[in-house]
């Protein structure tokens, strides 16, 4: 097997240390692609079935096209001319879930099916076979969905184990379902892929497509994720205002904790606030960076020696070489999927105090910045839509077993389409920000994170100042 061959991934351990605490490890290395994930196989009979809009293509991840026909529930047939489909959630929302959602519902409609439904509260709805009727939308409302924030059909976490599939793919059945659009992340992606290896047992003519969603950027494959666009621009600008606050009146230091989990995209996007070299954020970490407390207390000393101030950025997953949270008190602890620390920023913000003795605040946006509707990345709206839009099309064209994903065709000028990827490649792992994006010092990202995504936030305007201060 040649390079040609291999993925690239960051590999992420978790077990328990000698201390009964969870450990994290990460790794880049080399992965071999599973051989049921060689191609997806679109037929010109199948690409020939979509509406007038762009066809939805499959590609590699490294952009060539995909041909040859694949084990794993992967097809290419047509659907039914009178289809019945549902959407489901997954996961929690973001600035621009719901336009993924209205890009479902107009390309459904344009198609002329009229059986469209959305199950209330994602797996919980689903299992329980409580379902919306979408069919009913106006075209008022679903422009009006397009700009909405959260899930207008709801979301959850909950898991779907063994038994609880194996109902709903006969309640599927028996209501005549042959298409399940499932929106979310990694794990999302996972439960639909799990769903669509049991339908090609118990239901072949059930179509699964996923269509992606988190904000935090971990999807294998696709270039980027909608949501995470808004949610980083969001992040862009706090970060930009609380430098601006700091400047004015020195605090000194001031820790701002970003979403993002074990994936730092977020807070490397928000090196994008700086207007000047010397402009906020002067410090940022990632978890695939892990510094130690006294790595941090040292260079947060530094910038204050040299700038009199210093806004640090945290990503909420940040630990220690040693897997530890500095501290803080674990929500959810032993859960490989969700275990995260509580108010990391607050508890760097203390052990920055105790260690320098500089005042050091915290802030933590929290949620508003996953789904705020006043920060929203135009291009990041515009691709939720296109991905909700690219999905029906692939169902139209009889494709099952994939997730909808982006490539990026240029950077300059900005242009992206969406392809086809296999939900075994996207199922449940995680991609972490490349290490080479990671500045040497590990306090920062390098210039090709900053035009990676430049374009995906559009354009973070600049604060007038004097230059006294």
């Amino acid at each position: 097997m040649g390079e040609e061959d291999q993925w690239t991934a960051s590999v992420v351990n978790r077990a328990p240390d000698e201390t009964g605490r969870t450990a994290r490890r990460i790794a880049n290395t080399s992965v071999r692609a599973p051989e049921n994930l060689t191609g997806i196989h679109v037929g010109t009979e199948c690409r020939a079935t979509l509406r007038p809009r762009p066809a939805a293509e499959a590609y590699a991840g490294d952009g060539s096209r995909l041909r040859n026909p694949v084990a794993g529930g992967l097809s290419s047939r047509h659907m039914p001319s009178r289809s019945r489909a549902l959407v489901v959630h997954g996961g929690g929302p973001t600035a621009v879930l719901n336009a993924s959602l209205a890009g479902i519902i107009d390309a459904w409609t344009e198609a002329g099916n009229s059986s469209l439904f959305g199950a209330r509260f994602g797996v919980q709805g689903l299992v329980a076979g409580d379902w919306i009727d979408l069919s009913s939308a106006g075209p008022e409302q679903v422009r009006a969905l397009r700009t909405a924030p959260g899930s207008a059909i709801g979301s959850s976490r909950m898991n779907l184990g063994d038994a609880a599939a194996e109902r709903l793919l006969a309640d599927l059945r028996r209501r005549r379902v042959d298409c399940l659009f499932y929106t979310g992340g990694n794990g999302s992606m996972g439960t639909a892929w799990m769903l669509a290896q049991l339908a090609q047992r118990e239901y072949p003519a059930l179509r699964v497509i996923g269509v992606p969603k988190t904000v935090d950027n971990d999807l294998m494959v696709t270039d980027h994720s909608p949501g995470f666009g808004s949610a980083a621009r969001f992040y862009a600008l706090a970060t930009r205002d609380i430098g601006e606050d700091n400047r004015a009146l020195r605090s000194p230091v001031t820790v701002v904790e970003t979403i993002g989990r074990n994936a730092g995209w977020v807070a490397g996007a928000t090196a994008l606030a700086r207007q000047d070299a010397d402009d906020a954020p002067h410090l940022i970490y990632l978890p695939e960076r892990p510094p130690t407390i006294e790595t941090i207390c040292q260079d947060v000393a530094s910038r204050v020696e040299r700038l009199g101030r210093a806004v640090v950025v945290a990503c909420e997953g940040l630990r220690d070489p040693e897997g530890i949270p500095f501290g803080a008190a674990l929500d959810r602890a032993g859960s490989v999927q969700h275990e995260l620390a509580q108010n990391l920023g607050h508890v760097l913000a203390q052990r920055i105090s105790a260690t320098t003795g500089l005042r050091a605040r915290s802030e933590k946006p929290g949620l508003l910045g996953r789904s705020c509707s006043f920060a929203v990345s135009s291009i990041d709206s515009d691709e939720s839509h296109r991905c909700g839009r690219a999905a029906v099309e692939a169902a139209l064209a009889g494709c099952g077993g994939v997730m909808v994903a982006l490539r990026r065709v240029s950077s300059e000028p900005y242009r992206c389409e969406t392809f086809l990827t296999p939900l075994a490649s996207v199922a449940s792992g995680e991609r972490l920000v490349p290490d080479s994006w990671i500045a040497p010092s590990g306090a920062d990202v390098t210039p090709e994170f900053v035009e990676f995504a430049r374009p995906l936030l559009g354009p973070i305007e600049d604060r007038s100042r004097f230059g006294a201060i």
